[in-house]
């Protein structure tokens, strides 16, 4: 998470003295514009403890990261059609068909390069090209072009946040898909997929 987030997160809601009220307020807020932030990231854009950002949490009834993201995820996997659920690389956990989608993948130390500690390239492809796919309403869909830019690299530890959006459909049964992948505010990867639809596309 970049300074910038924190500093524009204090100068929004004044996070540093703020009464616990206020607070709660402003926590409920930001995780309905980001339902991704963590705990840590939380206490860092209002100036309190983990703790403390666990027991407001607790207080307005909202569960932990990982719970937030599996609930959203199960019903985004309902929604695909291109694919089964255990084909996605990373988890969906919000679709549109036809227009955009989101997902997010943890990296870890066994998708790095042993001596660099950089995550291997492919897994982000692999997260940008199953998130393009399961955008598309339609039976089957594949790759026919990838166009795509490794922006730096990633760690282990990471949390990839990648979003895709059909940007044209050139043809009845093909859609070009535009997906961002970001680390944070930092973007780390960007590709352009044409996805051609097999069957009827809707």
């Amino acid at each position: 998470m970049g300074v910038d987030r924190v500093r524009q997160a204090q100068s929004i809601h004044g996070a540093h003295g703020m009464t616990r009220q206020h607070r709660h307020v402003a926590l409920r807020a930001r995780l309905d514009a980001d339902p991704f932030l963590t705990d840590e990231e939380l206490a860092a854009l209002f100036g309190v403890s983990v703790q403390t950002v666990r027991l407001d949490r607790l207080a307005l009834g909202i569960p932990e990261v990982r719970e937030r993201t599996r609930e959203m995820a199960r019903r985004a996997y309902a929604a695909v059609r291109t694919m089964a659920h255990r084909e996605l690389v990373g988890d969906l956990v919000d679709v549109e068909l036809g227009r955009r989608g989101v997902s997010i993948l943890d990296t870890t130390e066994a998708m790095t390069f042993e001596r660099s500690g950089i995550v291997r390239g492919h897994h982000l492809f692999a997260q940008a090209e199953s998130l393009a796919m399961a955008v598309i309403d339609a039976p089957v869909a594949r790759t026919g072009v990838a166009n795509a830019k490794f922006k730096r690299p990633v760690r282990a530890g990471e949390r990839l946040v990648a979003k895709a959006e059909v940007l044209r459909t050139p043809a009845p049964n093909e859609f070009v898909v535009l997906v961002v992948t970001r680390s944070g505010e930092d973007p780390v990867f960007r590709a352009k997929f044409l996805a051609i639809a097999e069957g009827e596309a809707h």
